[in-house]
């Protein structure tokens, strides 16, 4: 306890223990740095010696840590594996320097060889250059020749008259005008354009009496008019309208002269000017009788044989639709032929031809010889032998159930609203025009009003009275379409119209529907008749009609095509040469000056069916580089340069005057970028091909990585304004050939197979030819067309998704074919090949031509189409039978017709021809 407290409290003890410990801990530290210092100086030292010792020993095999032979080393089992790794990479080290040395002496003689190349390249350049040298001598040498023996031509300088310069003497009598004294050719060259000025004819006080609805539709068709210039100073022709005025407002002759003579361009005579007078009823008033027009030319649709100056003045349609477009669903179909009544007739004659032939003296004092025989009365009395007899049933009213209209003395005026009108005359076969019995008046509104409504609903125009001069007479052939009959021989009408056979009676009906919808139907086809008349008078070639102007895709070429052999299989028929040289285009048209001299009759009245092929229509379709189509009996005929033949390559009359000749593809697609790529592989080396232009109908965009193939020929894509089918069918500016191949993404042709459908188009231009034949069928319990695409003897249509057809039917397509068949294109999203066969057919009254006997074109494994839909042919059922409803008629012909080639695959020597199988 003692001992305890002690330690605890610090005593002897504790003090002694402390002292002890510390003592003993300097002791260990220094052994310890003793020890480390003899183990680290001194043991490094006896074994650096004990080495050395053992290294200098005189026999070999005693040394430990000398080196030893490799069998020694060996021996050693953990070591066995590395060496023979050592000798395997030793062995293979060894064949690496030989293959190395082999390769060096490669690349020497590959080094040899590049030089080599590269001096033949040297060579070839100078070569070249020296063969562009010697080309460009030539050229030089050739225009030169060429400026020896050729004079120089241009186009004659336009110079235009003073403003004030009244330039033709006046003639002696102002109804004695004509063109060649009372019109300016001066203001008007054959390079001029045939620029149009058109008053507003609101800066004019008659402005305001106007008819509103005549002046709106008379203005839009002026805005949309390719003539019409706002420039006066180069105007070869000033267009003033007049009239119809408003009821009941009364323009006095003497007031409307003076504003006429106020007109700032009328310089003293009016030359080159055309006043118009357009009117909605039949009672429309004479507004420029007793006026003094001057040198003015006149166009209306009323005139006395006084004011009425032949070749001169103008006899127009009445504007009955003023600003409505004609609807084809409300115009009955043109068959059956006949209808419920041979022929009608409703008027009442409200004053007598010796009254009217009394006043008409008050004003007229030129009117010499007493009054003709008035055959109303026999008229009257046959018409209704006619009636009675019931040997045909016909329908004649000579008094009116209601007040009539207003008409002009001596008059038949009309009876009731226009819709009753129409409905009579849907169940007519003949509408009876008797003219007024005043021999004076040449024409009359009230007569271009009945004329007017019976084309509308195709009703055959019979005119009673010879003397009057229809609407156009001098550029229409009338006889086509109306029959035109003496009042002495009014007794013989009925024998007349019964002897008609039912082909010539629908002749004429399909004659009268183009009339009606070309020249009359809108303000539109009006005014660009008026102008066409006097242009093609003056003989000024008609405007080219526009193109589509191609917005191209940049796209990226990929590597060359490869040839698929399935169509390069083409055994031994010979497809043609290769084109060495750069595509070329069809022969331009040269003939534009002088087509309106040397063809002015066929223009106007010569046509293959129901259609004038001819470009003067006011429609103007003047191709800029196609050869054009004179419209005969036979159908189109090419007009160009050449001096017949055709050339090596095709059969010597084969293709007429065409020598030389390429088509393009054009090809419609949507979004099937690796279905297209495939397509336009398929085309590399085809032979004669121009071009193809892909229409791209998608928003989108290709895809920027997308590599198209070369094909050796261009390939432009073009971008579309809108998703639409029609858009196959536009003519765009790109096409510079006649020939169009019409293609799917999806078709699936041999070469051998397009090449014989490209010669057979050759020898019929005016068809469409291709492939994939179908045809129409009468559905007789619902009494309506079909669509049907299975195996027949008949076909009626060649489907354009592998067909050629000409480029002038782009142009008919786009711009002349009505728009309501376009909309029901967009509306379907189908039928647009349907479209163009009823197109071609309406107006070549002829069938298509099939070649082969494929009747699919599809490519195998290829994505379905919008034809595998069951809806497909229900909306191609519905197109059918609404584009019955806009022709009127059902202009699909049936063929058993079909184009084979005998020679297909049969070994011939190169100088026999070629000939063809029909069947």
């Amino acid at each position: 306890m003692t001992g305890y407290t002690m330690l605890r409290n610090g005593g002897v003890g504790n003090g002694g223990q402390t002292w002890m410990l510390r003592w003993s801990n300097r002791i260990r530290l220094t052994w310890l740095s003793f020890t480390l210092v003899i183990i680290l100086v001194f043991f490094p030292l006896i074994a650096h010696y004990y080495l050395n010792t053992l290294d200098e020993a005189d026999e070999a095999g005693k040394r430990i840590f000398g080196p030893r032979a490799g069998t020694e080393l060996c021996e050693v089992k953990h070591v066995l594996d590395l060496c023979r790794i050592r000798e395997s990479v030793s062995e293979e080290l060894l064949q690496l320097e030989a293959k190395r040395q082999e390769l060096n002496s490669e690349i020497a003689k590959l080094n040899l060889k590049i030089e080599a190349c590269k001096k033949s390249i040297e060579n070839a350049k100078q070569d070249l250059l020296q063969l562009k040298n010697v080309i460009s001598q030539t050229e030089h040498s050739y225009k030169e020749l060429m400026a020896q023996n050729q004079p120089k031509l241009s186009l004659p300088i336009r110079l235009l008259p003073e403003k004030d310069d009244v330039g033709l003497p006046p003639p002696k009598v102002t109804r004695g005008c004509r063109l060649h004294n009372c019109f300016d050719y001066s203001r008007c060259p054959l390079t001029s354009g045939f620029p149009v000025y058109v008053y507003d004819s609101d800066q004019f006080a008659f402005g305001s009496y106007l008819d509103p609805l005549v002046k709106q539709a008379f203005q839009a068709a002026a805005r949309t008019n390719v003539y019409v210039t706002d420039n006066a100073d180069i105007a070869c022709l000033y267009v003033m309208l007049v009239g119809e005025m408003q009821e009941p407002v009364v323009l006095r002759p003497a007031d409307l002269e003076k504003q006429l003579y106020s007109l700032p361009h009328w310089r003293t005579d009016g030359h080159n000017h055309v006043i118009i007078n357009l009117s909605r009823k039949s009672d429309t008033q004479n507004l420029l009788y007793n006026v003094s027009t001057g040198r003015a030319m006149v166009a209306q649709s009323t005139f006395y044989a006084a004011q009425y100056r032949p070749g001169f003045d103008l006899v127009v349609s009445p504007l009955v639709h003023a600003m409505s477009e004609p609807n084809f669903m409300e115009i009955p179909p043109q068959v059956p032929v006949k209808r419920k009544y041979l022929f009608t007739f409703q008027g009442e004659k409200i004053e007598s031809l010796r009254s009217s032939l009394q006043e008409a003296r008050s004003f007229e004092e030129e009117m010499e010889g007493d009054p003709p025989a008035d055959y109303d009365d026999r008229i009257i009395a046959t018409l209704k032998a006619v009636q009675d007899s019931k040997l045909d049933q016909v329908l004649v009213e000579f008094t009116c159930k209601n007040q009539p209209k207003p008409s002009l003395p001596t008059e038949w005026a009309l009876c009731g609203e226009r819709e009753d009108r129409l409905e009579l005359l849907k169940l007519s076969t003949f509408a009876l025009i008797i003219t007024p019995g005043d021999p004076h008046l040449v024409i009359s509104s009230g007569c271009a009003v009945r004329l007017f409504e019976a084309l509308e609903v195709g009703a055959v125009p019979v005119v009673l009275g010879e003397q009057v001069q229809l609407p156009y007479h001098d550029m229409l052939q009338w006889n086509e379409a109306a029959l035109v009959v003496p009042k002495p021989r009014v007794t013989e009408v009925h024998f007349l119209l019964r002897s008609l056979s039912d082909s010539d009676l629908l002749a004429m009906r399909r004659q009268g529907r183009f009339l009606w919808e070309t020249y009359f139907s809108t303000a539109d086809s009006i005014f660009n008749t008026v102008l066409a008349m006097i242009r093609t008078r003056i003989q000024i070639p008609a405007a080219p009609i526009r193109e589509e102007v191609a917005a191209e895709i940049p796209h990226r070429s990929g590597k060359a095509a490869g040839t698929d052999p399935n169509m390069a299989d083409n055994g031994d028929l010979d497809l043609g040469p290769v084109e060495t040289e750069p595509p070329y285009a069809s022969p331009k048209y040269l003939r534009n000056f002088t087509l309106t001299v040397t063809d002015f009759y066929r223009s106007w009245n010569s046509a293959p069916g129901p259609f004038h092929l001819f470009p003067h229509t006011p429609f103007d379709p003047v191709l800029p580089s196609e050869a054009k189509f004179l419209g005969s009996g036979t159908g189109f005929r090419p007009i160009g340069g050449g001096a017949g033949g055709s050339g090596k390559e095709f059969q010597a009359a084969l293709g007429g005057n065409v020598p030389r000749e390429q088509f393009t593809v054009v090809m419609l697609t949507y979004e099937r970028e690796e279905v297209l790529m495939n397509s336009l592989e398929r085309l590399n080396g085809l032979p004669y091909l121009n071009k193809v232009v892909v229409v791209w109908n998608s928003p989108k965009l290709p895809s920027e990585d997308l590599l198209w193939p070369d094909i050796g020929v261009p390939i432009m894509v073009v971008r579309t304004e809108k998703n639409s089918l029609n858009n196959r069918f536009l003519p765009w500016n790109e096409i510079e050939t006649e020939a169009i191949l019409s293609i799917d993404d999806d078709a699936h042709l041999r070469h051998d197979e397009i090449m014989f459908g490209f010669r057979v188009w050759r020898e019929a231009r005016d068809r469409i030819v291709g492939f994939p034949g179908r045809y129409h069928a009468w559905d007789i319990p619902h009494q309506s067309w079909l669509y049907n695409s299975n195996y027949s003897c008949e076909l009626s249509m060649v489907l354009t998704g592998a067909a050629f057809f000409h480029k002038y039917y782009a142009y008919l397509y786009s711009y002349v074919m009505p728009q309501a068949i376009r909309d029901m294109v967009d509306e379907y999203i189908n039928c647009e090949d349907i479209a163009m066969n009823f197109l071609v057919s309406h107006i070549t009254r002829k069938p298509p031509i099939k070649v082969t006997s494929r009747w699919t074109f599809r490519c195998p494994g290829c994505p379905q189409a919008l034809s595998h839909d069951d809806s497909h042919f229900h909306e191609r059922h519905k197109c059918i039978n609404f584009f019955v409803k806009v022709y009127g008629y059902m202009p699909l012909l049936y063929t058993q017709f079909r184009v084979d080639s005998v020679l297909f695959k049969t070994r011939l020597p190169h100088d026999k021809t070629k000939c063809f199988k029909f069947i």
